[in-house]
């Protein structure tokens, strides 16, 4: 979506208009992930202007990356743990009612290897901190 010319180069300062485009274009804008300065930023900010919808789905208080999101929920933008929280808010705004969404569940896999033993698994958890971290980490 653009208001700039076919062939136009995009350059970082016309995102902020895109974003105005993208925002009313919508019923909801969800925001997964932004940090505390982020585009996204704008676009929720600019649709809770348009009087449209803001979701967030939140993210770890030490992830700099969810501070954004996070921000949005303190702010009053409504939570997003499953897509029924999304399609339950905008199912009055277009006269259908939400579908039935049944919680999502791995397939089995039978070609797995055995679960792991308790032992090691609780070895894993205790490595596993509460933000991503590089494989060099």
């Amino acid at each position: 979506i653009s208001e700039m010319p076919f062939g136009w180069q995009p350059r970082a300062q016309d995102f902020p208009r895109r974003n105005r485009l993208v925002a009313g274009a919508v019923l909801g804008l969800v925001v997964v992930e932004a940090a505390q300065r982020s585009g996204s930023l704008i676009s929720a900010r600019l649709a809770g202007e348009m009087g449209r919808l803001v979701f967030a789905v939140p993210g770890s208080p030490l992830d700099p990356r969810a501070a954004g999101a996070n921000g949005l929920l303190k702010e009053g933008a409504t939570l997003v743990t499953e897509v029924s929280d999304i399609s339950r808010a905008i199912a009055p705004l277009t006269g259908m009612r939400a579908p039935d969404v049944p919680p999502f569940e791995e397939p089995p896999d039978f070609l797995a290897a055995p679960p792991p033993r308790e032992s090691d698994r609780a070895r894993v958890i205790e490595a596993l901190g509460p933000t991503p971290v590089s494989v060099d980490e």
